[in-house]
């Protein structure tokens, strides 16, 4: 009788099979990193499993700033590639593609606007004028710093003003062509077919994307949008093959991970403003920190969380401002009466040093998350450690890797201020 192997249970874990036959010929000299290096490099991002066609939403550029945000989170993605309308039909990916549009640029070119008080702009008539002040200093919070204002650096924003913004013609009628200015800050970097998981891998990981298009040069068009959380699902199905093992199976502390000691976490104070989160994780190009009472972490705010102030501004029009301590309260609120899941909902997900590599792994996955804080006995915190992190220690760039990769496919928008 013919025994037929079994068929591996999802195309992550087809893709891990192919990397283990690739890491049982690798040269025995190789360090395991080499190794996994020269495995990864070997496989075409092409073969990565595809995101569902709900996470491959392209967004027009005549679409107005609301439609942007519905499109965004009835999909629940973070950012979608803008397509110039403009563009002739034949147009490289260069030129159809304008930059990816995400829930963070739009509420940072929002309130960029506010800082516009000589009454001419289009802004200035949806504003009351007992806002304008604490709007002005929450859009000196969020600014980088070649436009940080002179206000304080605790920026506080009437509850009632993300309501008054989503109602008014301003929001209403702006095009998401009319913000590409702000692209700068999630430029439209593209990956081809042919290109490798190695490369795909240090993108999300030393350059810091938070997700990766994949274009087929054929047509210009998109074949695929390669997510961190898509990233922690092929480890976690790779979980138990040989390759993964030799970094599955040791402690964080003998990773060297978490990377930061505890006095370099970048965190907010639970009474602070929810403003002052998202001004941080600009600042310090990051994709989420810990909310703190003391030094115990209490919650987390994801920059993807900055979709609820203007698809639900109605949750805080009760409040003079928007604190990082009722921000989560009413965002969890408004999710558990929705029967809506988020990670806020969850509560803080943390581990401890002596922890492997794999249970890390394991609760990301089932989480959907794309951080997890370490935390000692007492439930202080003592570090964060991300997916980038993860990758950092199980590949490395190799000298010169991406030679002139990076030339000419970062197109500066007509109208970028940064």
């Amino acid at each position: 009788m013919v025994i037929e192997e079994e068929s591996p249970r999802s195309p992550e874990a087809k893709l891990g099979m192919e990397l283990e036959e690739l890491w049982d010929i690798q040269e025995a000299q190789l360090t395991p990193t080499e190794k996994l290096n020269a495995c990864f490099e070997s496989i075409p991002v092409s073969e990565f499993p595809h995101a569902s066609p709900s996470q491959v939403i392209e967004i027009k550029s005549d679409a107005s700033l609301g439609e942007a945000v519905r499109l965004l989170s009835q999909n629940k993605i973070l950012s979608a590639p803008v397509v110039n309308v403009d563009a002739p039909e034949d147009a490289s990916w260069i030129d159809r593609y304008l930059g990816m549009v995400e829930f963070a640029g739009i509420v940072v070119w929002i309130l960029h606007q506010s800082e516009k008080n000589d009454g001419s702009d289009v802004f200035s008539s949806t504003l009351d004028n007992s806002l304008r002040p604490a709007v002005v200093a929450a859009a000196g919070g969020m600014s980088s710093p070649r436009y940080r204002s002179s206000q304080p650096e605790s920026p506080k924003t009437a509850g009632n003003f993300f309501e008054l913004l989503t109602s008014s013609d301003f929001y209403k009628n702006t095009k998401v062509k009319d913000i590409s200015g702000s692209f700068r800050w999630a430029p439209f970097l593209a990956l081809q077919t042919s290109n490798s998981f190695l490369t795909m891998l240090l993108l999300l990981s030393k350059y810091r994307m938070k997700s990766v298009p994949v274009v087929d040069p054929g047509d210009g068009k998109i074949h695929n949008i390669i997510t961190q959380s898509a990233v922690i699902h092929m480890l976690e199905e790779c979980a138990d093959l040989q390759w993964f093992k030799s970094w599955g199976s040791k402690k964080l502390c003998e990773l060297g991970l978490p990377l930061m000691n505890t006095s370099e976490v970048i965190k907010v104070d639970e009474d602070e403003p929810v403003l002052q989160a998202f001004r941080l994780m600009r600042q310090k190009g990051i994709g989420g920190l810990p909310v703190v009472n003391g030094n115990k972490p209490v919650a987390n705010i994801s920059i993807r969380d900055i979709q609820f102030l203007l698809i639900a501004p109605e949750i805080y029009k009760d409040y003079r401002s928007i604190t990082a301590k009722n921000f989560v309260t009413s965002v969890k609120r408004y999710l558990e009466e929705n029967k809506k899941a988020s990670p806020l909902v969850s509560g803080m997900i943390t581990c401890r040093k002596d922890d492997t590599l794999k249970e890390v792994i394991l609760k990301l996955d089932s989480k959907e998350i794309h951080r997890i804080y370490v935390v000692d006995e007492e439930g202080d915190l003592e570090g964060v450690i991300t997916l980038r992190d993860i990758i950092s220690r199980i590949v490395h760039e190799p000298r010169g890797y991406f030679g002139d990769f990076f030339d000419g496919v970062l197109p500066l928008p007509a109208n970028s201020r940064v």
